[in-house]
Order: C-alpha cells, then sequence, then structure tokens
C-alpha cells in the first residue's frame, strides 16, 4: 500500500526526524492542536486489538514542544467526536496493515489523513499519494463502499433481522453442484444472469433476466449467478428476488462485491440461496467472520481467488467448502484460462482432494473444448455468463457450450 503509518515518538527532534525521511516524503506538522475547553477528558487512544501486529498501532498522544526543539507526550482534552474519530481511522490503519502483510492490493477506500488533533509529532504523506482508483476493481469497491453505507441507513441490520422470518427458505446449493457432476460427468453450470460488465458493456439489449434464468434452467444449469452490482454490471437485488419469486428452482448466487457482512443479510433476505467473497478485497479475518455467519444463514459461501498467494490463504482457512478460480485478473480484465490448471496443479491440487472441496472455473470459457481443459485440471463446476448471455437462445447456447444436451 502506498502509505507510511504516522510516526509516534515521545522524543524526536523536528531535524532528527527530517534526516530520517527518504526524499519521496512530505514532513507536515500538524495543526488546531490547541484543547478545546469544553472538550470531555479522555485517554487516546487506548489499547486496541491486542493480537497479531497491534503494538506497532500508531497511538495518539497530544505533543508539548521543548525549548531544545524536541517533542514529548503530555495529557491534554480531546472532544469525544474527535476521539472516536481517531480510534476509527487508526482502527482503519491497522485492518490496512493486515491486508498488506496478507498481500492484498486491493485498497477498501481511498486513502485519507488522520482525524482533526491527531498527533505523532508529525504527518507523513507520499507526495505522489492520490485518491485515483488504481485499477477497476479498486473503483468498483470504493463505490461499493459508499453504496452500503447508505444502504444500511435505509436498512439497518434490526430491520434485516426482522425481515428473515419470512424470507424464503435457503436450498442447498453445494448439493446442487454436486448432484450435477454425478449424474452429467461434466462440470456442474452456475449461469449468470448478466447484463453488462465494465471490460464489454452491454451483453444484451434486451435483457429480462426472469427469462433468461428460465431458460437456463432448461438448458440444465445447476445454479444461477445473479449479478446485483448496478453501477458497472447493470444488475440489482430486484432481479434476483424477481428471479427467486418466479420460481426457478435452481438455487441462487449472489454475484456481489461483498465488503461488510451486512451484505450477506440483505443478500438472504432477497432470496440468496449462496453469496460470493473475493479474497483480492477480503483479509482471511473478514472471510473467517463471513463464512461463519453464512453458515448461520443458511447462505452456501463462493470463495472467489486469483492467484497463488490468494489459494494458499484460502486453503488456510476452516470452513471453505466452495472455491472459485477466476481466469480473468480484476485488476486489467485479461483472461487467461491456463489460470485454474496453474492454481491446482501439485499441492495444492491434493490439499483441495483431501479436504473435499469443490472447486469452480470462472471467465474465459467459450467452447467445449474450454470445458474439457478446465475439467481436466480439476474444477467440478464452472460460472459462466457472457458466452451464454449473449446467445438468442440461452437454453441451445448450453448444449452448444458442453456439446451436448445436460438437461437430461
Amino acid at each position: 500500500m502506498d502509505s507510511v503509518m504516522p510516526l509516534r515518538t515521545t522524543t524526536a527532534t523536528a531535524a532528527t526526524v527530517a534526516a530520517t525521511v527518504r526524499p519521496r516524503l512530505s514532513i507536515q506538522p500538524l495543526a488546531n492542536l490547541r484543547p478545546n475547553k469544553t472538550a470531555v477528558s479522555l485517554s487516546v487512544p487506548t489499547s486496541i486489538f491486542m493480537s497479531h501486529r497491534a503494538r506497532n498501532l500508531p497511538q495518539c498522544s497530544p505533543v508539548r514542544a521543548q525549548q531544545d526543539g524536541s517533542a514529548v507526550a503530555s495529557e491534554s482534552t480531546i472532544p469525544e467526536g474527535d476521539a472516536l474519530k481517531i480510534k476509527e481511522w487508526e482502527a482503519e490503519r491497522f485492518k490496512d496493515e493486515i491486508a498488506t502483510s496478507e498481500g492484498i492490493k486491493i485498497r477498501r477506500r481511498p486513502p485519507s489523513g488522520p482525524p482533526l488533533h491527531y498527533v505523532g509529532p508529525f504527518e507523513f504523506r507520499l507526495q505522489n499519494e492520490g485518491n485515483t482508483p488504481r485499477n477497476i476493481l479498486e473503483e468498483i469497491v470504493w463505490n461499493k463502499d459508499k453504496e452500503v453505507a447508505q444502504m444500511k441507513e435505509k436498512k439497518p441490520l434490526i430491520v434485516l433481522n426482522k425481515l428473515l422470518s419470512s424470507a424464503p427458505p435457503t436450498r442447498d446449493f453445494l448439493g446442487a453442484l454436486k448432484e450435477s457432476y454425478s449424474r452429467t460427468e461434466l462440470p456442474a453450470l452456475i449461469a449468470e444472469v448478466k447484463k453488462a460488465s465494465p471490460s464489454r458493456g452491454v451483453l444484451r439489449e434486451d435483457f429480462n433476466p426472469v427469462e433468461i434464468a428460465k431458460a437456463y434452467e432448461r438448458g440444465g444449469a445447476a445454479c444461477l449467478s445473479v449479478l446485483t452490482d448496478k453501477k458497472y454490471f447493470q444488475g440489482s437485488f430486484e432481479n434476483l428476488e424477481a428471479i427467486r419469486n418466479a420460481g426457478v428452482e435452481c438455487p441462487l448466487l449472489c454475484k456481489e462485491f461483498v465488503v461488510e457482512a451486512w451484505q450477506l443479510y440483505y443478500a438472504r433476505v432477497k432470496g440468496a440461496d449462496a453469496v460470493l467473497l473475493i479474497a483480492a478485497v477480503l483479509p482471511d479475518l473478514d472471510i473467517k467472520y463471513m463464512i461463519k455467519i453464512c453458515k448461520l444463514l443458511g447462505l452456501t459461501a463462493l470463495v472467489e481467488v486469483h492467484d497463488e498467494r490468494e489459494m494458499d490463504r484460502v486453503l488456510g482457512i476452516d470452513g471453505v467448502e466452495l472455491i472459485g478460480i477466476n481466469n480473468r485478473d480484476l485488476g486489467t480484465f485479461k483472461v487467461d484460462i491456463s489460470n485454474t490448471k496453474k492454481l491446482l496443479a501439485g499441492e495444492r491440487g491434493e490439499r483441495i482432494r483431501e479436504k473435499g472441496i469443490i472447486v469452480v472455473g470462472e471467465s474465459g470459457l467459450f467452447t467445449p473444448a474450454d470445458i474439457a481443459y478446465v475439467q481436466e485440471a480439476g474444477v467440478k463446476a464452472v460460472l459462466v455468463g457472457e458466452s451464454l448471455v449473449k446467445q438468442p437462445d440461452p437454453t441451445k447456447g448450453i448444449s452448444e457450450l458442453f456439446g451436448k444436451d445436460i438437461s437430461c
């Protein structure tokens, strides 16, 4: 991550600090250090997160300048609202540090400076750091963070919990994949209801999600994936709900960019049977936590990986039953189906078989040869969208994709 954590010292001269800073960094003394007269006396911050690398979490202590140019920590009072903002900011920095240590390159939100009254005694920033997303996935995640915050205001968790009692029962997503593979001896199909994508634009102008879902079901799809992101894929939760209410029997995957556990509850209320968790976005702790929530809600978690490091991380998490290998680089959107074979080779493939994990091949599958290639690599299911939704008759498109009728 292109950021440098604020430096906390109890005694440090400005000259000494400046001498140790690389030319790429700028040193900015913080302003507004005068305490608010009506402030609430707080000790900021208290110890947060005592596990992992929490001991390295930057602390906030007001700084008093000395005559010799040094700076020492001193007690002061900070407005309660500012103190809470400081704690939240520090918590986010701690999460970012963990994500970076796990190889996660996607920043969850735009970088920001510390809140008012955060002193360290200096704030360090990279001069070339900006608030522009570095790739399309990061842009989607930043937008999703804002979108979810707005949705939560309208339907807080307490409301969703009440709605769960009237939500339709979940169906066995994993069981449907296993049954289809056993019946056809071909990878089970998760057919995707998708109108558009950032890389391809609109895939189908005459887009009727319910009719497309029914056509997939007639063609032998074991499960369906429904895009719910509106801004980048022109999907919606209304599409998911409409397909569920239309009597489609295939279990439904909510294809969403999950950044908060709240989204799992919302997907469940809207009729989802499974949800997507992207390892490129979520740290291990979040994935573990969300898998537990999925089990409580009766949802299946499809955990998606893109490279060896993500695969190794996910294989180390208990409770993972379904892994998707995305052959599309979500940063560049380039596709290479050999990625599936690479991630299932050797020891990783052995661990997957030992754990009984079902692997789903995703992206770049257009022909029977493509299906045969990933099946030989070790997948037992495939997730296909573009090559099917663009067909005038999606039912016939499934037969052409597999080289045979898989509906029988």
